[in-house]
């Protein structure tokens, strides 16, 4: 039987293509080469088909227009003479060029001076778009924090666990999943965190997550409808955590960190019901919440109040032990969140949450209202790398060419930049440096950024005034990267004063 078409009003059939959304009734009779040919320049020229697309196969194209191959393969021929397509065997035919402007297209005036590079980034005060302005800004050397080396992606371990993953899926796997993601997921996160964390969980209570900043959303959410309006947060402290709570409308008062971290006598008389903190490596300052400093936050939060704790890069630490997580303490007071993003790539989305029992229900329901549960197989190929140990083996190599890269940044530091102080090098993939002087640390943000290298400046991650400085990321970038870039923000500064 042969397949349905169109019927138009006039009783002829047509058929039509999803592929532009080509309807062959409305070529001309004995003209449907050159319609098509027009069809798919037209698209070219605006973009529908960029170049290094390519075109459906001509049987396909054909079948699905209901016409003869030659229709179609006559109307690529035409576009391969004009030099807009080129046959690739096997590859198909794909678009190598766009068609030339037409004459009376108005050229850019040449004359005009180039948009200045810090437009839009360090121009004004931050906005909720800054992170996304930042990263397309160019640049050749990037030394914003919080970006893993992604060269250091472990693809070969990957494939290996996904291939022993999906030879043994039964086809119900493909399936919708559990929102709070999958069992296996959530068995080897509470194994990975009662080792490497030293919090005791029970699988259940792992909620799997798009990454801590959906996290936080699905928290916040949460603690909105629960009727605490106001979170607390560290001064200075995370721009783009402050950002997320403000978006699902929480205030964030500020309280101050030293060099003990949190001042939690701050924290008590300013009356907020929670505070959000970096315990484990304060962002960005580095320091680690102290033993007296932790007493007295859990006393707060035995008192009522809620702990949200982001462990966001507590793995990756050098020249000091290993600090235990809050949660592990008190796990009915604290909120806990962590991920894979500075471990293995950010773009797998990946990530955890606990939190007390009361909560854990309005958090499930916050997540399977906002996508019905992560995708599920990027989550079985992560347990198998946990399981394996291959996630051990990887951080292991980090550590080593994170230290090699922290010691390359310090050494470049005193040797550009000698009255600069360094905070926070035990541990994580930043440091934190503090200028002397009267130093706009935006305007020296700027005009690094004009010199080729990103960084961030210490006043974005602040509330309240700071102290001038930058926060520089370093494991991203090999030794003479990084020397380059520091040398470059050394004359910057130089040029500045």
């Amino acid at each position: 039987m042969g397949r349905a078409k169109d019927g138009r009003p006039d009783g002829t059939i047509t058929a039509g293509s999803d592929f532009l959304h080509l309807d062959i009734g409305e070529a001309p009779a004995g003209g449907r080469a050159d319609w098509l040919a027009a069809r798919l320049r037209d698209a070219v020229a605006d973009g529908r088909i960029p170049v290094g697309g390519r075109l459906p196969a001509s049987r396909v194209l054909a079948d699905d227009l209901g016409v003869s191959r030659g229709v179609v393969t006559e109307a690529y021929r035409r576009l391969a003479e004009d030099g807009q397509v080129a046959g690739r065997g096997r590859g198909g035919t794909v678009v190598v060029a766009a068609p030339a402007s037409p004459p009376d297209a108005s050229p850019p005036d040449a004359s005009a001076p180039p948009p200045p590079p810090t437009a839009g980034v360090f121009a004004a005060p931050p906005g909720a778009e800054v992170f996304d302005e930042l990263r397309a800004a160019p640049a050749e050397i990037d030394l914003t924090p919080g970006r893993p080396d992604l060269t250091a992606f472990p693809r070969t371990a990957w494939l290996r666990a996904e291939r022993a993953v999906l030879h043994r899926l039964t086809p119900d796997a493909f399936g919708y999943g559990d929102p709070e993601g999958t069992p296996a997921l959530r068995r080897a996160v509470a194994t990975w965190l009662g080792r490497r964390r030293g919090i005791r969980v029970d699988p259940a209570q792992v909620v799997v997550a798009a990454g801590v900043s959906q996290a936080l959303g699905l928290l916040a959410q949460v603690l909105h409808a629960d009727g605490v309006h106001t979170v607390a947060v560290e001064d200075p402290g995370s721009l783009g955590v402050r950002q997320l709570l403000r978006h699902w409308r929480l205030d964030t008062p500020p309280v101050a960190v030293d060099a003990h971290g949190l001042r939690v006598d701050d924290l008590a008389a300013g009356g907020a019901p929670a505070v959000a903190l970096t315990p484990a490596h304060q962002f960005p300052t580095g320091v680690v919440l102290d033993g007296d400093r932790r007493r007295r936050l859990v006393e707060w939060a035995r008192r009522g109040g809620l702990v949200i704790e982001d462990d966001y890069d507590a793995e990756h630490r050098y020249d000091r032990p290993p600090v235990p997580a809050l949660r592990a303490q008190l796990p009915d007071r604290v909120c806990y969140t962590g991920s894979i993003s500075k471990l293995l790539a950010p773009a797998l989305r990946t990530g955890w949450l606990l939190v007390p029992p009361r909560l854990h229900a309005a958090v499930v329901e916050a997540k399977r209202m906002a996508d019905l549960g992560n995708a599920a197989l990027p989550q079985l190929v992560l347990a198998e790398l946990m399981d394996s140990g291959a996630l051990e083996r990887h951080l292991r190599l980090l550590r080593r060419r994170h230290v090699r890269r922290r010691d390359a940044m310090i050494r470049a530091l005193r040797a550009h930049l000698p009255g600069a102080v360094v905070h926070g090098a035990a541990a994580g993939l930043h440091l934190m440096i503090t200028l002397a002087g009267d130093v706009s640390d935006v305007a020296l943000a700027a005009a690094a950024l004009g010199r080729g290298v990103k960084v961030q400046p210490l006043s974005w991650h602040g509330q309240r005034p700071q102290p001038p400085g930058l926060v520089l990321g370093y494991a991203a970038n090999p030794a003479g990267d990084i020397e380059r870039g520091v040398a470059a923000l050394g004359a910057a500064l130089r040029e500045s004063r």
